[in-house]
């Protein structure tokens, strides 16, 4: 039996065991993830005032609380943080406005994320990975701005840009351009329903009036919360913290779900061989890392077993693939010395059906002009 047979005939037992949930425990993770990093932010807009040191430092902790927080709104996205769904939809709203992100958008792209993970075709990773034959048609500029964009040091720009930018910024561009299509149709058809004339919406902004009106509970929310705490802690000490924090834990957090998928030989099909199961095994890194980087990560480092099955909550990970690592000896491991390395894998070798680095595609060009002459 092969690995995947083994672990495609072994998953409804895992399920069975482990994609259980506890509202004590979803609780606890809640108040130990988000009491401290309220009290490290308001420690860090002390400091300011007091020593540089002490406030990078709170800072620096801050944005590793800011790594955990969004890992449990991205597990009440799967509905595996707490057993009921009112519980999960709170809290996910919640921990979605501390890490500036709007929860049910996210976690409905996300979803589409595993509905695809190693179809390449569908989903092309966080980092938006381009096929060989892409890259080579490419100009000289354009393969340098596609390396450097996907460089690990430009995670901290892109932090910016997908959890402080673009979620306001859709969510304002999104609504004024609803607003226009609302008065032009009205002065065109007065009788019309409003609800009419919003049902005839369309944009890329989001895909349904659930999506919007949680795009814009967060944003009203965050953006009341900006302005009060401008208020009373001062406008440059506030974002000054804010945005460090959030830059610094979005960058990590990026970075990890980058190189979960993103990595040497990582599986990497198209529509017509895409397996759900090989994908999870070899298209899925497992991060070994330190005791304490698990827990601020919420043990999403065991994602080869998140992938298996979105139901189990990040408490019973761990424990899931201790119980059944023999079946993930094909899963990559991927240690802390080996994050830079990885980020090097940005291409999509269509006919290995596989993630190779620019090197490796500029060797196998170079024999192919080769072997033509």
């Amino acid at each position: 039996m092969t690995p995947r047979e083994s672990i495609k005939a072994e998953v409804p037992k895992i399920v069975a065991r482990y994609a259980r949930r506890s509202d004590t425990r979803a609780a606890i993770q809640i108040l130990n993830t988000c009491l401290p990093f309220l009290v490290l932010f308001y420690l860090a807009l002390q400091c300011l005032a007091v020593s540089a040191v002490l406030a990078a430092a709170c800072i620096v902790l801050a944005a590793l609380f800011i790594v955990r927080i969004f890992m449990m709104m991205h597990d009440c996205g799967h509905r595996s943080l707490f057993r009921t769904q009112a519980l999960n939809q709170l809290f996910g709203f919640v921990t979605g406005v501390l890490c500036g992100m709007p929860q049910y958008v996210w976690s409905q792209h996300h979803n589409h994320h595993h509905a695809t993970n190693g179809n390449w075709s569908k989903y092309t990773g966080p980092l938006g990975t381009i096929s060989v034959e892409a890259f080579a048609k490419l100009s000289p500029g354009g393969q340098k701005r596609y390396q450097l964009l996907r460089n690990i040091f430009f995670t901290l720009p892109g932090a910016f840009m997908y959890f402080i930018l673009n979620p306001r910024l859709n969510w304002a561009l999104g609504s004024v351009k609803f607003m226009l299509h609302l008065i032009k149709a009205k002065l065109r058809h007065p009788r019309t329903p409003v609800r009419a004339i919003a049902c005839d919406f369309t944009t890329p902004y989001w895909k349904s009036g659930t999506e919007y009106w949680h795009m814009f509970g967060n944003n009203v929310v965050l953006l009341g919360i900006w302005w009060a705490a401008s208020a009373h802690f001062g406008a440059a000490a506030f974002f000054t913290v804010y945005l460090t924090s959030l830059i610094l834990g979005g960058a990590v957090g990026i970075i990890i779900f980058t190189i979960q998928h993103n990595f040497e030989s990582s599986y990497a099909s198209d529509d017509a061989h895409w397996d759900y199961y090989q994908a999870a095994l070899e298209g899925t890194s497992y991060l070994t890392l330190p005791a304490i980087a698990n827990w601020f990560s919420a043990d999403i480092a065991y994602h080869h077993v998140h992938h298996l099955s979105a139901g189990i909550p990040n408490y019973r990970l761990a424990a899931c693939h201790r119980e059944y690592a023999h079946l993930f000896d094909a899963v990559k491991r991927i240690r802390l010395r080996d994050v830079a390395q990885s980020f090097k894998f940005i291409l999509w070798d269509t006919d290995q059906r596989k993630i190779v680095s620019v090197a490796q595609f500029r060797r196998m060009q170079g024999a192919a002009l080769a072997h033509a002459a």
